[in-house]
């Protein structure tokens, strides 16, 4: 299988530099160019306007595609040790990895629908985002609890968890705030609402 060939475990840190090298590129461009402020703009304003906009929309979707791998090879590898194990219903790995392949159609369609050009699907895409992303990371978190002490430590349970209940916590304000922005606007004056 896919998940049990050396060299695989390169996709995760390859999508984690990626994603991070697009957000970087995208916000140097936009602050270069001053479409944005330098301090603390949404991802999303660094990705709205030419040229950043393309590298920005590219590099997301790669990175989308790069989630959609990653998380492919986690369900692999989940079905493989439960093989010998049987610590978790094959049902739930495939939901997971369901939860999981939506969160990247939803990196998609924030990366293709801009901000600024169809801002209620890009905001609808950022939810289906991050909201599976948060069910997604929370899932995967339960499943190394139940694989363990076999295939995993406490430890990497517990810091998994962590990063689940900070992404949860996050998420709510994040739904809070977003509701109360009645339109979608990068330049704001001190009057405006």
């Amino acid at each position: 299988m896919l998940c049990c060939m050396p060299g695989v475990a390169f996709v995760p840190a390859l999508l984690v530099s990626w994603s991070s090298a697009a957000f970087i590129i995208s916000y140097v461009i936009a602050v270069l160019a001053g479409h944005v402020e330098p301090l603390v703009p949404y991802i999303s304003d660094t990705g709205t306007k030419p040229p950043e906009s393309g590298i920005f929309g590219f590099m997301i979707n790669i990175s989308a595609l790069l989630g959609v791998i990653t998380m492919y090879i986690r369900y692999l590898l989940i079905e493989k040790q439960n093989e010998s194990s049987h610590f978790v219903r094959s049902s739930c790995n495939i939901f997971s990895l369901c939860i999981g392949l939506m969160g990247c159609i939803g990196m998609g369609i924030v990366a293709t629908f801009q901000e600024l050009s169809v801002p209620s699907v890009h905001d609808v895409g950022a939810l289906v985002a991050f909201g599976s992303g948060v069910v997604y990371i929370t899932l995967q978190s339960i499943i190394s609890y139940k694989s363990c002490p076999q295939w995993n430590t406490y430890f990497v349970c517990h810091i998994r968890m962590a990063i689940s209940v900070i992404s949860c916590i996050a998420f709510i304000p994040m739904i809070v705030f977003a509701s109360q922005i009645s339109m979608t606007k990068i330049d704001w004056t001190p009057g405006e609402k």
